[in-house]
This record gives structure tokens, sequence and C-alpha cells, in this order.
């Protein structure tokens, strides 16, 4: 049975950063993974392009049931480190807005970054492999039982991410693991997803498939995203759904204020007295795409009267409308197309410094099986180098 100083679980951002920074530091490294090839959610995220990391990167923009526990990770390894890093690569990259970095040519580059640094360290990559079992011996060794050989470390870490996007290998490894060994595994669910809406509402804005709109969006308890809003045959996405997602409840509405940089009230006067014999419809299509004020016109949103026919009570029922339109989705689309996971390994029971189970020495848990759930646009990405980079200075 071969030995290993650490074996990492899991061949994504996380798990390939920590194995190369353990490996670099002289400790015998083993990466396991499912997956026929290492880094399936890097190479399509961004649009292919991968969101590497964000520059306004702060533990405000990170979801978890124990918000101070990302703090210390995020300190120590930050987007400033990772930035170094691309650039001694010689990775070209541009910042495209809000603060995401993306590569100027492909994920792939983020891919073989890994793969150069695990390199660097001799790390062992083993693909294809399944991890049949795990056990915990009275002196401390893992003992890992894989299709094809057992292996055995001291310190096992696990990297293995979430449910989202099963269609690339996610599975609930990483949750089995943690119960397994006595860690309570906080409720998960699907995150950084587009909305689905209930058929009298989806069936009208069916035909705004593709159709994307500024918006700021808000959610109940107050949280409130402006990027933009896609209509698509499912219900609705784009940045701003997505962000909110991670803040919706089932049953709640959203407030959606289709006009954030109108004062919609002062230029509604102003075509009042330019153009009074002009419909509602035609006047807000100057502001909003056509299609989209034809199906609004559908709805009951925008009356079918001219400007001079629109009264002060009417006036300000359209503007109220306009820029608080209410609306209440049927669900989300589930892991299938979310970018993360939220919940997972409740991170009371973790140390912040070093990722370490307090209370099953040698057992770690980095990246996004572990309750820290970041904002769209290069967060988790963040998440998992800081992770790791703590992680991996402790072992």
């Amino acid at each position: 049975m071969e030995k290993y100083d650490v074996i990492v679980v899991g061949a994504g951002a996380a798990g390939l950063f920590c194995a190369a920074q353990a490996g670099q530091r002289g400790l015998k490294v083993l990466v396991l993974d499912n997956g026929k090839k290492a880094g399936r959610k890097i190479l399509m995220s961004g649009g292919g392009r991968c969101n590497f990391t964000n520059l306004y990167t702060d533990a405000g923009a990170y979801l978890s049931d124990n918000p101070h526990f990302c703090k210390s990770a995020l300190a120590r390894y930050t987007q400033w480190d990772f930035i170094d890093l691309v650039n001694r690569h010689g990775i070209t990259w541009h910042e495209k807005t809000l603060g995401q970095l993306f590569c100027d040519e492909s994920a792939q580059q983020i891919v073989d970054l890994l793969l150069a640094e695990c390199d660097a360290g001799n790390v062992k990559l083993r693909l294809r492999t399944e991890i049949l079992s795990t056990e915990r011996l009275d002196d401390g060794e893992y003992r890992l039982q894989l299709n094809g050989e057992d292996v055995s470390t001291r310190k096992l870490v696990i990297a293995s991410g979430g449910l989202s996007m099963p269609g690339l290998g996610a599975t609930p490894f990483g949750y089995k693991i943690a119960a397994q060994f006595g860690l309570e595994v906080l409720p998960t669910r699907a995150a950084l997803v587009p909305f689905t809406l209930h058929k009298p509402l989806l069936e009208p804005l069916q035909t705004l498939s593709g159709v994307a709109v500024p918006v700021t969006v808000t959610a109940r308890q107050g949280q409130q995203f402006k990027e933009a809003m896609l209509f698509t045959h499912r219900g609705l996405s784009g940045p701003s759904m997505l962000q909110i997602s991670s803040y919706w409840q089932p049953g709640e509405t959203l407030e959606i204020n289709l006009l954030p940089e109108t004062d919609l009230l002062e230029f509604l006067e102003r075509q009042r007295e330019a153009h009074p014999n002009l419909s509602l419809k035609n006047s807000l299509a100057k502001l909003l795409p056509k299609r989209l004020t034809e199906v609004l016109q559908t709805l009951g949103i925008i009356p079918e009267l001219t400007l001079k026919q629109l009264n002060k009570k009417q006036q300000q029922q359209l503007v109220e409308q306009l820029i608080g339109w209410q609306v209440q989705p049927n669900g989300t689309e589930g892991y299938r197309t979310a970018e993360v996971t939220q919940g997972g390994v409740d991170t009371r029971q973790l140390s912040s410094r070093t990722m370490e189970a307090r209370e099953v020495p040698g057992l770690y848990f980095i990246g996004e099986v572990v309750d820290v759930t970041g904002w769209l646009g290069g967060y988790n990405f963040q998440w998992a180098w800081s992770s790791a980079a703590a992680c991996a200075a402790a072992l």
C-alpha cells in the first residue's frame, strides 16, 4: 500500500492549487478525481475564459452561516497574490466589469497553470478514480480503498466541490465524508442560478427570450444588485438574477426596477409636453426594448393610453410598477445550471486558519464543499485559491 504525506480528493481549482503548494513544500502528494480530465468546471467557467478572481474581493461578498470564517484565509492569500501567479505564467487578462478578471485567451490557461504548479511539486494525479471506502485507523492514518489499489496518508484534504453542474461530475462525496467523521453538513441549495416562472407570467415573457435589460433587483431582506437581466424560455437569468438567487427564498417576491438610470416621472412629463398624442407604449420604447413594452402592455402594466390621456393617479401607478415590478419566481433551474452550491460543511467545525476539522486531526475541507458561497464574478475562484493556500500552509 503506497503512503503519501497528503492525499487531495478533487482535481478542481481548490484541490489542484492546494496540492501544488503542498508538493512544492517537499511533501509527497496524490490528487484523486473521478473525471477524465482535471479542472472540468474551470474549463467552462466565464464563457470558456475563466473569471479567475475579482479585484474587489472582500469578506462582504460571501454568504455563510458563519460569516466571519472566510476572513482569515482571504486576508492571507489575496486576489493580488493570485494575479501575481497568473502574471508569472505569462497569462494575459482583462477586467470585464465590476472587477471581474478573465483570461484574454482561454480557461485552459488556468488549468495549465495549476498542472504546471503541480508538476513543479512532483504531485501525482490519478483521474478516473473511484474511492470505494475511507477509514481512519487507530494510529491516525487514513486508508482509502480505490478501484485498483489502496493508499494511505496522515493528511486527507477534501476538495470535491458541491452539487452544482452534475453533468461535470459533481457528487455529494465531500458531504458524505464529513458526515462519516461526525461533522455537520448544513442544508445545500443551488446558488448563482437562473429563475423559473409560473406559467401565467412565463408564457407572455417567453417571447422575449434572449432580450437583456439593465435592472436593479432587490430581495425581500434588502440585498440589491444592479446588473443585466436576461429573459429566457424558462424565466429570468443574467448577472442580476444569478446574484440575487443566493438571497432569495422560495415563495418570496423580487422587486425589479426596469429603469434604474431614469427619473421616470421627469421623462414622462417631458414626453407629454413634446409628444402629447404619442402612445405610452411607444414613448417607453425609447427607454426599453420595444418587444418588452408590448409584453408589459399585455400584462396590464403599461396602459393603452396616450401621454395626454394619462392622469396623475395612473402615472404614479405606472411609475411604481416599472421601478418596482413585483415578480414571484416559481423556483430556480436547480443544480443542473447553478454555478455554485450554497451550504455544505459547517465551518464552525473547521479551523479558519488551517481548514482542518477541529475534532478530526488530519482531515481538511476546502473550496466549494464548505459553507462559503461567493458572489458571481470571480469570488468563488478566489475562495478556492485562498482556502487552498491556508490549508497547504498547515500540512
